[in-house]
């Protein structure tokens, strides 16, 4: 077993294919721009070298605070508490070169889904927050001055939840709904058939969506994609893995556009999935799907 990785509580999904997709060499410059629990960096770290540099971006400062102490005699790693939509800002801030590689690992870690106390997920019973940073406005806030309306658009857009309607009408009515056992109880009274074995449970979509909302997800990845210029070194790689199919929609045809204009080449036409023995092993890893590119010389320019 690698040593380096075995002490690491969360393993991301696909790891070794999304660090083998940007090629990391000895003296390359990579961004991991969602550290989470650290996985991708140290994997990333054992092929950089002595020589090589680590920019590590996460939204949660628990997670930066924990690179910063596992990395606090490691010379080649800088932490860096921001959204990967900022990394062009951060990396100049940095004094951090343009990049040879980044990978965003859009997926929410297992560790912040469970252990957090924020709220991600329905099976705690915890604070209404659902969000990366302290700095944004909790689910519990926004559920205060939402309109029935604007709530169910919410849910409907970025849950795809048939129900969105009843559930946001469910939730107005509770008010106030600030903690996740308060929602979840909201939610399976809007839900109808409650004998019926559902395939997930009831809550997840709208968990979900609350929490793409908040965090403006969607937007975010929109503007990582627009700035790759910023950041990107000519010939550099860039692996994007998604795990919703909203996300993947927005990085599949962002690519293609930057593709089309010659700005970049797709490695992936179609994503790489993880394998049906990955998924055996972790049952989450079945919705990622990881897109590669790689930035051309007329796309890069200096900060």
């Amino acid at each position: 077993m690698n040593t380096t990785l075995a002490t690491t509580a969360h393993i991301p999904v696909m790891l070794n294919e999304t660090v083998d997709a940007i090629i990391p060499k000895a003296g390359d410059a990579i961004i991991d721009g969602t550290y989470g629990a650290g996985g991708h960096s140290a994997l990333i770290l054992e092929r950089i070298g002595a020589n090589g540099k680590l920019l590590a971006i996460d939204w949660n400062e628990h997670a930066v605070r924990g690179c910063a102490e596992r990395y606090a005699e490691d010379t080649r790693v800088t932490c860096a508490v921001g959204n990967f939509a900022e990394m062009a800002d951060i990396a100049r801030l940095s004094l951090f070169p343009k990049a040879n590689a980044v990978i965003l690992d859009l997926g929410i870690s297992s560790d912040e889904l469970h252990h957090s106390g924020r709220g991600f997920s329905f099976s705690e019973d915890e604070p209404l927050i659902m969000t990366y940073s302290d700095n944004e406005e909790t689910i519990a806030d926004i559920l205060k001055h939402v309109s029935e309306d604007d709530l169910a658009a919410i849910i409907k857009t970025y849950g795809e939840e048939r129900y969105a309607a009843r559930i946001a009408r469910e939730i107005k009515g509770a008010m106030p709904v600030e903690t996740t056992g308060q929602l979840v109880a909201a939610i399976m009274r809007a839900v109808p058939n409650q004998g019926k074995k559902y395939r997930i449970h009831p809550a997840t979509r709208t968990f979900m969506a609350l929490r793409i909302y908040a965090n403006r997800e969607l937007e975010n990845v929109e503007t990582a994609i627009k700035n790759l210029p910023n950041v990107v070194a000519s010939g550099g790689r860039v692996a994007i893995i998604s795990f919703h199919s909203l996300e993947d929609r927005i990085v599949k045809h962002r690519f293609r556009e930057l593709a089309k204009e010659g700005k970049i080449t797709l490695i992936t036409k179609k994503p790489i999935i993880p394998s049906d023995e990955e998924i055996k092993i972790n049952p989450r890893a079945r919705s990622a799907k990881l897109r590669i590119c790689i930035v051309n010389p007329s796309l890069s320019t200096t900060h």
